[in-house]
């Protein structure tokens, strides 16, 4: 299956209108419709990732590297802790304080209860 048949089926099982997910993307409807059709064979690396945010798939389904739209359980938890802004408040933590890491828990607990 090619890109823009992906990207429109994933638009079709959202019940979404071409023009409804170009403005979402920030595009033209003409944009959308061209990458949809194929006519546009490269789709620039931001348009890709805001497609994939739009219509919770991941790039790697939509570009054809994979048959799953979204992630394992398993390949969410190594995004997550591959994440660099994760890494970086994991290797600050020491130098907080023990209040600051019982408010970070308590913001845990809160959002996880959501």
């Amino acid at each position: 299956m090619d890109v823009g048949k992906r990207i429109r089926d994933l638009r079709d099982n959202r019940g979404m209108e071409q023009r409804e997910l170009a403005e979402k993307i920030g595009v033209s409807q003409s944009k959308m419709n061209k990458i949809e059709t194929g006519f546009q064979k490269r789709i620039e690396p931001e348009i890709l990732v805001d497609l994939s945010k739009t219509l919770d798939a991941t790039v790697d389904y939509i570009v054809g590297n994979s048959h799953h739209p979204h992630l394992t359980e398993e390949e969410s938890f190594e995004a997550f802790i591959k994440d660099p802004e994760l890494i970086r408040w994991y290797k600050e933590m020491p130098k907080s304080g023990e209040e600051n890491i019982r408010k970070l828990r308590k913001i845990w607990e809160a959002f996880k209860d959501d």
